[in-house]
């Protein structure tokens, strides 16, 4: 893959983990996640890259969470968010929404507290055979991921006709979709490394679900 880095100096440190969402071993979404977590790498970011089989849990229910406690792979999910900067979810779309295995798993990490997606930054990607490029899938993933206080990343990447947009290492066949998705990846780790080594950069409030000023006097009017 071509390194897309702009002219800049060297970039702070950022930690990002990267999820495919996908169950499936051959999945377009894991190989999207891999392009991304290589794309991540050559902007000098440090990833993580995982997938969802890695974190199977059982279907949440608040009676075995008070009787048992919660899962091996909430707790091992919850550690690798907090182990990094920001996330990012490759997923696929499932009936015009996102799949049950991630929103299970945004249910059980959604107990714990602190809450791990709070004020976390979060870039969302698709990849899909369909010509919508799993993006309804998206929209729908962002209601619980804001709710919870993520701040989610305002461009989404969603592949179309994913089945066929590979080359054989990997990288996508066409330069221009190529040269988007990374663009959009720098632009997310530029406001990640923003966030983290420059809070003074900030502005103007902008308030999300679940997040509170703390304190009241950081709310700036404009």
């Amino acid at each position: 893959m071509a390194d897309a880095r702009t002219q800049r100096g060297p970039r702070q440190d950022v930690r990002i983990l990267v999820l495919s969402a996908s169950l499936q071993r051959q999945s377009l979404n894991t190989r999207l996640a891999d392009l991304t977590g290589r794309c991540i790498q050559a902007n000098d970011g440090t990833v993580t890259v995982k997938c969802m089989a890695e974190f199977e849990m059982p279907s949440y229910d608040q009676d075995v969470q008070h009787h048992d406690g919660f899962p091996a792979a909430a707790g091992a999910l919850r550690q690798s968010l907090e182990d990094n900067d920001a996330f990012v979810i490759v997923s696929p779309e499932y009936n015009a929404s996102m799949p049950g295995s991630l929103k299970n798993a945004i249910d059980w990490l959604s107990r714990f507290h602190p809450q791990p997606f709070s004020e976390r930054q979060c870039l969302l990607l698709s990849a899909s055979p369909s010509m919508a490029g799993g993006n309804r899938g998206l929209w729908s993933l962002r209601v619980p991921l804001e709710h919870l206080g993520s701040r989610v990343y305002p461009d989404m990447f969603s592949l179309a006709q994913a089945h066929q947009a590979f080359d054989d290492e990997g990288d996508l066949v066409s330069r221009d979709l190529h040269e988007r998705l990374d663009q959009t990846i720098i632009a997310f780790m530029d406001l990640v490394e923003a966030s983290k080594h420059y809070p003074c950069a900030k502005r103007i409030w902008v308030e999300y679900l679940g997040e509170r000023p703390d304190p009241a006097i950081d709310r700036v009017e404009v």
